[in-house]
């Protein structure tokens, strides 16, 4: 009984798919397609790749001619573009070595779809059944070695031995993978017709696990030829499937998309309501592919949704030999087996024909631009060469014109540029040393400005000395750039322009365009540098802070002789006179004998002998003593001591105001003599090196245009010697070019015979 069943079957399947048109043969109990149109895909895909090795070929020679061609025939990335020609060839060749037909097939947890996977290959190669629930990513594809591994994710290049569907799944259960890792299970090719014709199959954990359906769709469905949504039958498509499967029309054009009711064994025990719930799978299942997804029409999606049992079916096709016991199914399995073989044939015309189409009329479309943009590229080489040869003869004698024109315009200028950088140089010498020199003239002003507090102790004094250095020296550096630095710098800046105006004269138009004028001139804008350090320069400056009293006989004696009488030594003149005074150390040993003093000649003999006597101390008290006794017989001694009051109330007075700010007034008095008389010695000196500095700048900018102009003189003469050897350089590429592009007729040819082949709907 069990034989006649089994008979029964595989007659009327036989039958069934003849009259399709369908040839069956029986290998080890599966019934499998002697022509299947999976074959076709290896057909295409050798041909395929025999018309791309040729179009390496080409593109290789292609490349090598642009690299002995000239640059000036060539686009501006004419190489690049070949280069990256060769690029597309070699990625398009290596993706059709991996080229297979990729079957993804998803559904929520449990609802069978390892069992369909095992079915379609007609082996229990994946784990399935109870106990087992797929959580990784599984694709099946086929080995051309005797022995069955498995290639982890993180491993590639590690091979883990399978020696059952029970070591395998052993094995996946102790490795801890997340739900988007991919484990790629490499079954030898001889035990499995489907694996021999490139078909790969990609199993998947449920849809309702993991909230990363998009790192799915990314990682795993992209290059997917055709979906298997696995549905359990005893439930409507839930909102999951129908979510995923929406993420992945987002990301992919109109998918290839198969609805298989799983379990549909379950409705034999009500096959009262068979033909309602049936009708109503199938109505909402076209609703969601033809009017959601809009994948296919309304009269094409029920042929993409199937009512099967894939236990039943692997069981069946599972069986050891034909004289085993068959199993007791329910009642129609004979329709949903049918069902079933009406799946895998739809399926494989539908995979053949998608994979055919997407993975080689891009790759054929993508072969003929290559084609066509070389052929192109090719044809404008020869092109530029022919009227590059045309233009060479008329070239050169323009190339020699304004090679002669330039060098008799550049003698011209450069002495017209000498004359102008003598007249800038002398006119800013001049105004540097009347500007220094007015600020030396207001220098007591500019140190009168300096507030910090004083104190005649001498570690003190350096500190004060040297802030007093630096604030001179920044102010009359600050004084300088103010009267000058604007001045200077537009002159200097002005003289730049005229320069590089009157080189740009002598380039052509087409290069000045492309010469960006201003590296000439400085990154910013030209600053003269003055360099007066005044700590260098008043490093001999020695102060004088001792107590003088203003109407003693030695200062009394030095103010008649300097005409100064009535003035004290120890104020900060608000004007410094012109001539150099002494330094403060030498003011009390010079003493000048043409002094004009107006006395009565009675008391100058007096005066005299006390300046003979002022040069030691007990000389000085002599000629005290001599002038009191004759003031005593002269005035009397009641005047006397009144102008003794007088001169004492004076000298407390003044001892008394002999201050730490009659000190710091007396120091700066000093240091604006001293500074003054140094600073008069270095006006030449630095005119001429603020006038050095505008020289540089000048000659510096008229050097690197001539350096320029030389350059491009240079050019000019190089391309008149390298005219002639053009011509004939210019007439090979001319005739190479033209051969190659010929070539190009027969790959297209090829690829049209390869569209009409493979790729034409209607063939």
């Amino acid at each position: 009984m069990a034989n006649l069943l089994r008979n029964s079957l595989m007659v009327d399947t036989n039958h069934c798919l003849k009259s399709n048109g369908t040839n069956l043969g029986v290998v080890s109990g599966v019934i499998e397609p002697i022509d299947s149109p999976l074959k076709i895909f290896v057909l295409a895909k050798r041909k395929i790749n025999n018309i791309f090795v040729a179009i390496e070929s080409y593109v290789e020679e292609s490349k090598i001619f642009l690299e002995a061609c000239r640059e000036d025939v060539l686009e501006a990335d004419a190489f690049n573009k070949v280069v990256n020609l060769a690029e597309r060839v070699s990625n398009i060749r290596e993706v059709l070595r991996r080229d297979h037909m990729k079957v993804a097939f998803f559904g929520r947890t449990s609802n069978g779809k390892s069992t369909v996977i095992n079915s379609v290959l007609g082996r229990k190669i994946l784990p399935s059944g109870m106990g087992h629930t797929t959580n990784c990513f599984l694709q099946v594809e086929g080995s051309d070695t005797d022995e069955a591994y498995l290639v982890l994710e993180n491993a590639p290049d590690e091979k883990l031995n399978v020696e059952s569907v029970s070591h395998l799944a052993n094995a996946l259960n102790s490795e801890k993978l997340g739900d988007a890792t991919l484990v790629r299970i490499f079954w030898p090719k001889n035990k499995c017709s489907l694996l021999r014709d490139d078909v790969v199959l990609v199993d998947s954990p449920g849809i309702d696990v993991s909230p990363n359906l998009d790192e799915w769709i990314d990682k795993h469905c992209l290059d997917a030829d055709l979906f298997v949504l696995v549905s359990n039958a005893e439930s409507t498509l839930m909102r999951t499937e129908k979510a995923f499967f929406h993420k992945v029309s987002e990301k992919i054009s109109k998918p290839n998309i198969f609805i298989l009711n799983n379990r549909w064994d379950a409705a034999a025990s009500e096959p009262e309501n068979l033909d309602r719930v049936r009708k109503q799978h199938t109505d909402r299942s076209i609703s969601f592919l033809a009017d959601e997804l809009k994948v296919v029409s309304r009269s094409e999606a029920p042929e993409r949704v199937f009512f099967i049992s894939a236990k039943e079916v692997l069981i069946w096709r599972t069986q050891e030999s034909p004289d085993s016991i068959t199993p007791t199914f329910p009642e129609g399995f004979q329709h949903r087996y049918f069902e079933f073989e009406n799946f895998e044939r739809k399926f494989e015309e539908c995979l053949s024909k998608s994979s055919i189409k997407t993975k080689f009329d891009q790759h054929a479309r993508r072969g003929n631009s290559i084609i066509v943009d070389l052929s192109h590229l090719l044809d404008t080489i020869n092109k530029n060469a022919t009227n590059l040869r045309i233009k060479k003869s008329s070239d050169r004698k323009e190339e020699s014109n304004r090679l002669e024109m330039t060098n008799q315009k550049m003698q011209m200028l450069t002495n017209e540029v000498k004359h102008k950088i003598i007249y800038i140089v002398e006119q800013t010498e001049q105004k540097v040393n009347l500007a220094l020199k007015e600020e030396i003239r207001r220098l007591s002003l500019l140190v009168s400005d300096f507030e910090r507090p004083f104190s005649d102790d001498p570690n003190y004094v350096q500190t004060y000395k040297k802030e007093l250095h630096s604030h001179v020296e920044k102010g009359l550096d600050s004084n300088m750039r103010a009267r000058l630095s604007t001045e200077l710098s537009c002159c200097v800046e002005s003289a730049q322009k005229e320069m590089i105006e009157r080189v740009t004269q002598l380039i052509p138009e087409e290069q000045a365009k492309r010469i960006d004028f201003l590296t000439f001139r400085s990154r910013q804008s030209f600053e003269i540098l003055y360099r007066i350090n005044c700590e260098s320069l008043c490093a001999d400056f020695q102060e004088d802070l001792e107590f003088r009293f203003s109407f003693g006989v030695l200062s009394m004696i030095r103010r008649f002789r300097s005409g100064n009488f009535f003035s004290k030594g120890n104020s900060i003149p608000r004007s410094v006179p012109s001539t150099a005074p002494q330094t403060p150390s030498n003011d009390y040993k010079s003493i000048h004998h043409n002094s004009s003093i107006s006395a009565d000649a009675d008391l100058l003999p007096i005066i005299e002998k006390i300046s003979f006597l002022s040069g030691t101390q007990s000389q000085t008290t002599i000629g005290a003593l001599a002038l009191g006794g004759f003031m005593v017989r002269t005035i009397g001694w009641r005047v006397i001591a009144v102008t003794l009051g007088v001169y004492t109330f004076l000298y407390f007075y003044e001892r008394f105001t002999w201050t730490n700010k009659a000190k710091e007034k007396a120091f700066k008095k000093q240091y604006v003599n001293h500074a003054t008389r140094k600073l008069k010695l270095i006006v030449d000196l630095t005119s001429a090196n603020c006038s050095h500095q505008v020289q540089q700048e000048l000659t510096a900018t008229f050097a690197r245009l001539c350096h320029m102009i030389d350059s491009n003189m240079k050019d000019i003469q190089q391309e008149i010697n390298k005219l002639d050897a053009e011509i004939r350089q210019l007439e090979e590429i001319a005739n190479s070019s033209r051969t190659l592009k010929n070539k190009a007729s027969f790959l297209s040819t090829e690829l049209d015979n390869f569209n009409e082949v493979y790729l034409n709907d209607e063939t």
